[in-house]
């Protein structure tokens, strides 16, 4: 039996994680190798960066997740992984930890939260279309898309982080806030 998030920043992680691990379970085994919407990454190149951005992030400060797991199951490295870092967004204590961030003063949870869902929300998407599954998101997600978006100004375009924006192809909210994300809706 697993208990409900304590804190924002586990209720936020798990708000993202669970669409996502739907989007990954998914995955059929002949999509892990198929070109993702990130520049020369497959869909199991998307994962692997979610699992290392996370996992080098929390190493940095000083929080033991322990091993990385294996990517040969995409699917079942994530579950591992995620698990571990619910385990560790649950500790009130770490994720109210004071830290030095790029942006300035500010904690474990908030920089979790500002980039690190962020990234679960935009990288759902790409697993999604390179592994030809339909991701919709939803009002909130949206609105946690924009507001991520509009926290990082300039440096959301900084190298590793997006491309520069893109037209939309369609005018639905979806397809704008993907295209200010470098990502182009198609049909």
């Amino acid at each position: 039996m697993t208990t409900a998030p304590t804190n924002t920043t586990a209720l936020r992680h798990e708000e993202a994680t669970d669409p996502l691990a739907a989007v990954i379970d998914a995955v059929e085994s002949t999509a892990w190798e198929a070109k993702s919407p990130c520049e020369g990454w497959t869909t199991r190149d998307v994962v692997a960066h979610i699992v290392d951005t996370q996992r080098d992030f929390l190493a940095g400060r000083g929080v033991d997740v322990g091993d990385r797991p294996d990517l040969d199951d995409p699917a079942i490295a994530w579950h591992e992984h995620t698990a571990r870092v619910a385990a560790v967004l649950a500790d009130d204590e770490l994720v109210r930890a004071p830290y030095e961030g790029y942006f300035g003063p500010t904690t474990l949870g908030a920089t979790f939260e500002q980039f690190y869902i962020f990234d679960l929300l935009v990288h759902r998407w790409d697993i999604g279309q390179s592994a030809g599954i339909p991701v919709t998101f939803t009002d909130a997600e949206l609105d946690r898309m924009e507001g991520g978006a509009d926290s990082f100004g300039d440096s959301l375009y900084m190298d590793g982080v997006c491309k520069s924006g893109v037209e939309a192809a369609s005018d639905d909210r979806q397809s704008r806030i993907l295209a200010r994300l470098g990502r182009r809706v198609d049909g």
